[in-house]
């Protein structure tokens, strides 16, 4: 069975279920509710194949090998994506504050891309275009970012965030602490060491998506 393969695959990679979930972009209660039969299909099964390195027919039907099939040539480092593409809006900063609100109305974004992140609501996935150079050199100008509205985000994560003034940016998100409210503290990193650290217990900052994938473009 289905549940019974995961588990093995899993046990042998020596992962835990939060790994695979946060590998793939789910919530560990999803990806549970696989382990334990009570959900029998899912169209993460390449994704969650390809990170614990065995064959994503084997995951999915019991037939043939579970060994991933991968050359051994040396020649081959890349393989193909199995995952189905989905098209999502690329929004400007104003109204990515707005869909964080769910107050934007979807009409008039900047442009549309794709990406085969779904994540536990795939209703709050957009994109955004990096822009200054405060990410810099990691990030540059033009690079689109796939955020993710409804993740919380974590220490390290990449996150786009917003003032009371409703300016957005893209920063490092480094928690701090709590304040008395029980509320996480935390301050948003530049790369670019010319560029000011922020902290939220000295101005309103609020995060509004984390950002779970960054695409950029090699053509003039």
């Amino acid at each position: 069975m289905l549940k019974d393969r995961l588990k093995l695959a899993r046990k042998n990679a020596k992962k835990s279920q939060l790994d695979v979930a946060e590998a793939i972009g789910i919530t560990q209660s999803a990806y549970s509710q696989l382990e334990t039969g009570r959900v029998d299909s899912s169209s993460h099964l390449p994704s969650i194949a390809k990170f614990l390195g065995v064959d994503a027919y084997w995951l999915q039907t019991g037939e043939g090998s579970n060994t991933s099939q991968q050359s051994n040539s040396g020649f081959t480092n890349v393989a193909i994506n199995e995952s189905p593409l989905r098209k999502i809006p690329i929004l400007d900063f104003v109204q990515a504050g707005l869909f964080y609100e769910a107050g934007y109305d979807g009409i008039n974004p900047k442009g549309e891309t794709y990406t085969t992140y779904i994540g536990c609501k795939p209703e709050s996935v957009f994109s955004l275009e990096v822009s200054g150079l405060s990410m810099s050199p990691d990030f540059a100008p033009g690079d689109k970012l796939v955020v993710d509205s409804a993740k919380e985000p974590y220490p390290g994560c990449y996150v786009i965030a917003q003032n009371g003034s409703h300016e957005a940016t893209f920063k490092k998100y480094r928690a701090i602490g709590y304040d008395e409210h029980g509320r996480e503290t935390f301050e948003l990193i530049p790369l670019n060491p010319d560029f000011p650290i922020m902290n939220s217990t000295q101005q309103e900052i609020r995060v509004i998506g984390v950002v779970v994938e960054h695409l950029r473009s090699f053509g003039k």
